[in-house]
């Protein structure tokens, strides 16, 4: 379905949520809206090949409606666990699944994936979901995914980058580009923006390696960029 979330004006903009209204369009949305993303979920199911070891589970935390669960079912064996905040987007993501007869792999949950248990793990994928946790949590929140590793178990960490202040507008213009070229106009990217505006909270490159290090990860490093949008491979 089309997103057209944004494409009427709305007088007072609310913060953006992960509603049933954006359920629906969510997919196309992801697709208009980060460069490279269909990149990203093929490579993390390539790494999760690479990565995944027996008799471990795999995380996707924040799994909205299951891609990334979807890509790595098709590329190990492992039981995948995927979790989700918002309502709509796991009771969406359950059906594709079940669609996708990988129902026995997979399995969804509703919860704050701040406040599980974690089981043993040696792949955990946080894609586009760190920006929408409190900055103040995220450490704590890393140590604890940290702990649940296997020795050379990894974390995936995809977000959305604060550049320094010398690449910032170049990347901002040319993301709205793309955003442009995909449809999008300019009331729909304002209002957007405006509604993220105090729940993406992005950070720098610096920032989330060495908080990723100070977490007792042992290497970082980025395997993908697409304008602002970066991703990295941490070992434990």
């Amino acid at each position: 379905m089309r997103d057209t979330v944004f494409r009427q004006e709305h007088p007072e903009i609310a913060e953006f949520a992960f509603d049933e209204k954006v359920a629906a369009v969510f997919a196309d949305m992801l697709k208009r809206s980060v460069p490279g993303y269909g990149t990203i979920i093929s490579l993390i199911a390539v790494l999760a090949k690479k990565y995944a070891q027996p008799n471990t589970v795999i995380y996707d935390l924040g799994c909205s409606l299951g891609a990334v669960s979807l890509s790595i079912a098709n590329n190990v064996e492992n039981k995948i666990l995927g979790y989700d905040i918002s309502e709509p987007m796991v009771e969406k993501a359950k059906k594709l699944v079940l669609e996708s007869e990988k129902n026995e792999q997979i399995s969804l949950f509703c919860e704050d994936i701040t406040k599980i248990n974690f089981q043993s793990a040696s792949f955990v994928v946080l894609n586009l979901t760190l920006q929408f946790i409190n900055p103040e949590e995220r450490a704590a929140f890393l140590k604890k995914i940290q702990n649940s590793l296997v020795k050379n178990g990894v974390l995936i960490l995809t977000e959305k980058i604060e550049s320094t202040a010398s690449t910032n507008d170049f990347f901002t213009d040319i993301y709205y580009d793309f955003k442009r070229a995909n449809g999008y106009n300019e009331l729909e990217i304002s209002q957007k923006r405006s509604a993220l505006e105090n729940v993406l909270i992005s950070e720098s490159e610096e920032v989330h390696i060495k908080r990723l290090k100070n977490c007792g990860f042992t290497k970082v490093e980025r395997w993908f960029q697409a304008l602002n949008f970066r991703s990295y491979i941490a070992w434990k």
